[in-house]
């Protein structure tokens, strides 16, 4: 099972901070993921398609788009950070 967690405003637009989900044969990678839960909840959701600025960790790492899913993995999406 994946385990999803949502932070900052990605989580207020869900509407919720984390779930589990069963990882869906047509998803292989980060961006299938992105593509799944966005087609899913497109009113939720929408916030993580699009500029590819919503940073992605996979067990606690930091990986792009292509990174490969196997199905048990820790899946954590945060908003663009900015810095002053």
């Amino acid at each position: 099972m994946l385990s999803l967690h949502f932070f900052a405003s990605i989580r207020e637009a869900a509407g919720r901070s984390s779930e589990t989900l069963k990882l869906p044969d047509s998803v292989a990678d980060v961006q299938g993921l992105i593509e799944f839960l966005v087609a899913r909840e497109p009113e939720r959701l929408a916030v993580l398609s699009g500029d590819n600025r919503v940073l992605v960790a996979v067990n606690q790492t930091v990986v792009d788009r292509s990174h490969s899913l196997q199905g048990d993995e820790e899946v954590a999406f945060f908003p663009p950070m900015t810095g002053g």
